[in-house]
């Protein structure tokens, strides 16, 4: 065998070992999962109507799309956690201002248990003429979850997201109503 190759080889051999060493210590330094993140389902869509509850009448709506979470924490140390928040908001055919704003909450709790900390955050859609479907992407990075102690894992925590909704859209999103637009 030449000596270029061996060289090389052991070099290879060297980086992988360096890559798995690095690997373990990633998954060291961060030794336990994060929080659970989930959209509250009750809370994951909203539609503002004006007049009766028919396709006819909606003025907006809006729907969670998706949320993901990254976090980090070491030692005793509190849990640092950034979520990002995806949603599709419409204007309907009652719909009348370009803009609309939506409000949305970010809640950390004690998992299965009581609320830790809640804020709500706005979110602004504008709407055109032929624009009446807006995409948005929401970040927010700075969500701090302190533990009582090392030995508590991100698994004692859950992060929920959903829209600040009038008990009226409570009520219709549990009812399981869903809206059909009529076919142009």
């Amino acid at each position: 065998m030449n000596k270029p190759l061996v060289g090389a080889l052991i070099a290879a051999a060297l980086i992988s070992a360096g890559c798995a060493s690095l690997s373990r210590k990633a998954q060291e330094s961060n030794p336990a999962p994060c929080p659970n993140i989930l959209v509250l389902n009750d809370a994951s869509r909203i539609i503002e109507f004006d007049g009766e509850q028919t396709a006819e009448n909606i003025a907006y709506t809006g729907e969670i799309t998706n949320v993901s979470m990254a976090c980090r924490y070491l030692d005793g140390d509190p849990i640092d956690a950034g979520i990002s928040v995806e949603m599709a908001f419409g204007k309907g055919p009652k719909g009348a201002a370009g803009e609309k704003t939506f409000t949305y909450f970010v809640a950390v709790t004690r998992k299965d248990l009581e609320v830790i900390a809640k804020k709500e955050f706005s979110v602004s859609a504008e709407f055109g003429e032929k624009r009446v479907i807006v995409l948005k992407k929401e970040d927010i990075s700075k969500i701090h979850i302190t533990r009582s102690s090392d030995e508590v894992s991100g698994a004692n925590f859950e992060i929920i997201v959903g829209f600040a909704l009038t008990p009226e859209q409570v009520i219709f999103n549990r009812s399981g109503k869903s809206l059909k637009f009529p076919q142009l």
